[in-house]
């Protein structure tokens, strides 16, 4: 059965996902607990803390929209008379209970009233007529806000259907936005909330709100007569939709013919420094990946490349790390690791290999790998059998099977950075923070190097294996420990590498030989954010809101992806709607063709990044971008 998205339904389909603290594993929430959880989103979402009272109509009638309702003026006098001089949590929860959303079916059936043609559009004209003259009036402002929207106006109409559409899904995303800060935000989740409490303890009947004495009490028998009319939705999304701004960019298909990364003549004359690492997707879709520090000794030439890592492919067995994208982003230190600049990155393809060819100074360098997320993403096929890790001989003795041992071998290949053949401690240790969030200390390595195969101190690959086997002994065969590490390590139960994409890193430099290694493991934002957003600013096509010019988006088209941010200038946070759903043969790292996201005041994010679903084929990027406040 659909869910209208501005119901009060919509946020129970979010509860298992958005809401699983321990206490909500274990009890699924009620409809009333649902309820609440609606109203403090919504709450939270335009005041600090839900003991700050609403002291205006617009801080109600802004409320009211975040909650996925669509008040009109007589509704907001309704509840805002001239004796109101603030609202508080428990009026605005009294509100919310009476004012039901409208549903998609109500919007459609009161527009069709005004379609003449019956073709599912109006004409600018009449619509403006209806609009400015009749009923509830919009002002001249208020009708060109709702006509300049482009998703739904074309040829002098107005495309009630898209527009209905693009409402429900709008209110669905402002719901999805403020769910998703609410559970974020731990603060605000121990807070407690008008006169109801986050955790539910005892599971005793929600007690009953205490509405101020400030709400007239002649509303309680009043009904909501403009439910299902379409002009308090278009007066809504106009006020919602302050205004957007398009981009249309039509790419054409991929051909390694036209390469323009190519390698300098005198390489091989070059020295050389190379070292792999590995973007990790986490549980919550956030991907992390090493990082490098670089030294360069004097002013060279130096040619800069990454790709995925090649690793030894079982017949018949899938490679999507293989198509995933790689980039690295080169940031010089100048007085402290704090304060770096971004001096390039490589943009540049040929094939699967990302590059980048100039000049760099003498000093410290961070290397910053990145990936857009367009394709390295949570794997939704079921595993229909899961593969076998261990088995027993005929005298009862443990042994790794063959694909395991493959596995392991390939894991090897990844952890081994300096490409040596060998684990050094710091090599191992990435591997065990990832594995097991901890670290192996000298006198660990040292019992290690003793029990194991080591070369020069080093782990050989057969040592690594023979580690891995005795954990299966200590375990009496038991793999759950072992799945624990190859799930780490982002193989799904079949043995694939499904949720990881090994890559490596190659310097030339002319001059000197370049010193790289790795420093960190970390979540690929921060710097790379700030990277990402620097980059997009100088080269990308700015487009400025109509009537808000301190809110700005950029896109930049690189040769392979589209990458656009959005900076906000303001002193206020503002929330902007994207719809990608005219874009064709596309893939984004949100997942969603229809999403929002919130921008912090004096700020610069990453919206997105889109590529081809399939790179042999043209694909167009169409998005709109929505001001919604």
């Amino acid at each position: 059965m659909a869910i209208s998205p501005g119901s009060d339904a919509a946020f129970s389909s979010q509860k298992s996902s958005l809401c699983e603290s321990p206490r909500t594993k274990k009890y699924p929430l009620n409809e009333e607990e649902i309820f609440y959880m609606n109203c403090r989103a919504a709450y939270l979402t335009v005041f600090k803390s839900s003991l700050e009272n609403i002291i205006s109509k617009d801080q109600l009638y802004l409320a009211l929209q975040h909650a996925g309702r669509n008040p009109s003026q007589k509704t907001i006098d309704k509840y805002w008379t001239p004796q109101t001089a603030k609202l508080n949590f428990d009026d605005f929860c009294i509100i919310l209970r009476k004012e039901k959303p409208t549903s998609k079916a109500e919007l459609l059936k009161s527009f069709k009233q005004l379609d003449i043609n019956d073709d599912g559009s109006i004409l600018h004209t009449d619509l403006y007529k209806l609009l400015t003259k009749r009923g509830e009036k919009m002002t001249r402002e208020e009708v060109n806000a709702v006509i300049n929207l482009a998703d739904v106006n074309a040829d002098g109409k107005f495309d009630y259907i898209k527009f209905c559409k693009l409402y429900m899904t709008t209110n669905e995303q402002c719901l999805k936005t403020t769910l998703e800060k609410l559970d974020v935000d731990s603060k605000l989740r121990r807070q407690q909330f008008g006169s109801h409490i986050e955790g539910f303890p005892e599971r005793d009947p929600s007690p009953v709100s205490k509405p101020s004495p400030r709400i007239i009490r002649k509303t309680d028998q009043e009904t909501f007569s403009n439910k299902g009319d379409s002009r308090s939705s278009l007066l809504a999304t106009s006020r919602k939709f302050k205004t957007s701004v398009s981009f249309t960019i039509t790419m054409e298909a991929n051909s390694n013919r036209n390469s323009k990364l190519t390698e300098p003549n005198s390489i091989k004359e070059w020295q050389c420094v190379q070292s792999k690492g590995c973007f990790f997707l986490e549980e919550n879709g956030e991907i992390i990946s090493h990082q490098y520090r670089m030294q360069i000794a004097q002013r060279s030439m130096v040619y800069i490349t990454i790709k995925p890592l090649n690793l030894s492919q079982v017949e018949g067995k899938p490679s999507p790390w293989l198509s995933v994208d790689t980039a690295l982003y080169i940031l010089k230190e100048n007085e402290n690791q704090a304060n770096l600049q971004l001096m390039c990155f490589t943009e540049l393809r040929n094939r699967e290999v990302f590059g980048w060819t100039g000049e760099l100074g003498p000093g410290i360098y961070w290397l910053i790998p990145s990936t857009t997320g367009c394709r390295l993403k949570k794997e939704v096929k079921p595993i229909t059998e899961e593969a076998q890790l261990v088995c027993r001989d005929e005298t009862g003795e443990l042994f790794l099977t063959k694909e395991f041992r493959s596995t392991l071998s390939d894991i090897f290949e990844i952890i081994d950075l300096d490409g040596n053949g060998l684990l050094s401690l710091e090599e191992y240790n990435f591997f065990e923070l990832r594995t097991s969030g901890e670290k192996c200390d000298e006198d660990a390595w040292a019992v290690c190097r003793e029990n194991f195969d080591t070369k020069k101190n080093e782990l050989t690959r057969q040592g690594f294996m023979d580690l891995n086997l005795m954990e299966a002994n200590d375990r009496e065969g038991d793999p759950r420990d072992l799945w624990v590490t190859l799930l780490s390590m982002g193989y799904n139960k079949a043995l694939e590498l499904t949720e990881a994409c090994p890559f490596v890193i190659d310097i030339y430099a002319d001059k000197c030989k370049p010193r790289m290694k790795a420093v960190h493991m970390e979540p690929c934002s921060g710097q790379l954010e700030k990277a990402i957003c620097k980059s997009v600013l100088n080269k990308g096509n700015a487009k400025v809101m109509d009537g808000y010019e301190n809110i700005i988006v950029y896109t930049h088209k690189h040769d392979t992806w589209i990458t656009s941010i959005i900076e906000n200038k303001s002193d206020n946070k503002v929330i902007i709607h994207i719809n990608n759903e005219l874009s064709k043969n596309c893939i984004n790292n949100r997942g969603l063709n229809i999403f929002a996201v919130e921008v912090a005041p004096k700020s610069t994010m990453v919206c997105q990044h889109v590529m081809p679903l399939n790179e042999r084929q043209e694909w167009i990027y169409n998005c709109v971008y929505s001001l919604i406040s």
